[in-house]
């Protein structure tokens, strides 16, 4: 705590970043917190280098000390929802839970209330990070509406910056099990290309030449069933619909995914007469180490109800 009452916290530059703007590597150090309040920060002096004030277009160099000044949380608009979460663990920092399909993570647009940060303020009852400035659960990665499974949720701003370091230096486990259109003919592989914006489709993600952020997944094959197959998908990186942009890459989308491929989904349907409910995507598996207290833990979701009945719809013979 300085003298001005706001929390602090510092590191130092691992590496020169010569095309690389201050805002922007703070953003993949504290993913939870947007450019916009990271730029603000930065512009009010409490983001420093070496102790002096910088513009937002500074370069971050090795060696240099970044210290950040977060300010004290004001009050968050969304409300309280009591809901009942299947917790996997929780602590004084952290909660980890099974999401289910169909739950928003966080409000947003046409989301506004049933989310489950809304569950997460009345369960949690005033105990909430609050780096960014919002008093609200440390949400420090989130998984689609229809995507089931493991997540994990900072309730104290040291826990929240500890995930976030991790999530940003991929020190985290993450594994999904997946269905998807058609058969995949190696038994394990990887999927190494870059995923940027759709140059025309502002929802969708795409996987782009020459442009977009590295991306790396991946898998092997569990089982093969009728005109699809159920894989294991690992995640290296963390881009938005990073699973559903590769495997509709390889040409295999998810089963259920009519964003990315209700083509294959149409044929499915005529082949084996089958319609999922949702995206046929769950995050089986999450291990990472505990943000205050250094313990390795390893978590996994069950595979939920809905994506046991498209295994036996699918399943051969």
């Amino acid at each position: 705590m300085d003298t001005a009452g706001k929390r602090t916290a510092s590191f130092i530059v691992e590496q020169t970043l010569p095309s690389e703007r201050l805002d922007a590597f703070l953003r993949t150090r504290f993913p939870a917190v947007s450019r916009v309040t990271l730029k603000r920060l930065i512009e009010g002096g409490d983001i420093r280098v070496n102790g002096q004030p910088v513009k937002a277009t500074h370069h971050p160099r090795q060696g240099e000390k970044i210290e950040v000044r977060w300010p004290e949380p004001k009050p968050s608009a969304i409300g309280p929802e009591e809901m009942p979460l299947n917790i996997l663990y929780e602590d004084e920092d952290l909660i980890v839970l099974d999401k289910p399909p169909g739950l928003v993570v966080h409000p947003a647009e046409g989301h506004e209330k049933h989310t489950l940060v809304n569950g997460l303020l009345h369960h949690c009852q005033g105990r909430l990070s609050g780096i960014g400035g919002v008093a609200r659960p440390g949400i420090v990665h989130r998984l689609d509406k229809d995507t089931s499974g493991c997540l994990v949720v900072a309730k104290s701003d040291p826990a929240h910056t500890g995930l976030a370091k991790q999530f940003a230096d991929r020190t985290v486990e993450k594994v999904y099990h997946a269905l998807v259109c058609g058969g995949i003919t190696e038994h394990a592989g990887e999927i190494r290309a870059a995923i940027a914006r759709h140059p025309s489709h502002r929802k969708r993600m795409a996987v782009t030449e020459g442009r977009g952020r590295d991306a790396w997944t991946s898998y092997r094959v569990l089982d093969k069933l009728r005109y699809a197959t159920w894989v294991e998908a690992v995640l290296h990186t963390g881009r938005t619909h990073q699973i559903r942009v590769h495997f509709h890459h390889l040409g295999t989308p998810l089963v259920g995914d009519t964003t990315y491929g209700s083509r294959q989904n149409g044929r499915l349907k005529e082949l084996a007469g089958y319609v999922a409910p949702r995206q046929m995507l769950h995050a089986r598996t999450l291990a990472f180490a505990h943000p205050c207290t250094d313990e390795p833990l390893t978590f996994e979701a069950p595979l939920p109800r809905d994506f046991l009945e498209a295994l036996a719809a699918l399943r051969k013979g």
